[in-house]
């Protein structure tokens, strides 16, 4: 389900790959945080988290709902990435990740039908064969 909302070719999932492939190396290659790379990786996580449905115990009803979950899930991956991480933060560089984020998280949501689809993924269905008997009128308890 992750090619429908990227591409394998997008800087979101080549930031995860990098980063998953590379757990224990990725950071050595420069003096400070990558914060683009962890944006990119934060976001497919966060992506890959709601479709899991991993902590999600109120399912989100609109858009915007939606992406407040999208983003707090992009934001501990973030915080993860970070306390893992052996380079340091610039000044700015957790703002900066968090605008990119953010930017990248609307940018699907936008694209396509996204956002309805994310929406109803995790809504409960109805079960709409009933027994005739259990939607006829209510039983009334009488209480003593």
């Amino acid at each position: 389900m992750m090619d429908r909302l990227f591409a394998p070719q997008s800087a979101e999932a080549q930031a995860h790959t990098r980063l998953t492939e590379n757990w224990f190396s990725w950071d050595q290659d420069h003096p400070s945080l990558d914060e683009t790379l962890t944006a990119g990786c934060a976001t497919y996580q966060a992506f890959q988290r709601y479709l899991n449905g991993a902590d999600l115990y109120l399912v989100p009803q609109t858009r915007g709902e939606l992406e407040n979950v999208l983003r707090r899930y992009a934001y501990d991956a973030i915080h993860n990435t970070i306390a893992k991480s052996r380079s340091q933060l610039e000044r700015g560089g957790y703002s900066r990740m968090c605008h990119l984020v953010e930017m990248s998280i609307a940018k699907v949501l936008n694209e396509n039908d996204n956002a309805m689809f994310l929406l109803s993924l995790h809504r409960p269905r109805h079960d709409t064969a009933r027994s005739p008997d259990l939607s006829s009128s209510p039983r009334f308890i009488r209480i003593k």
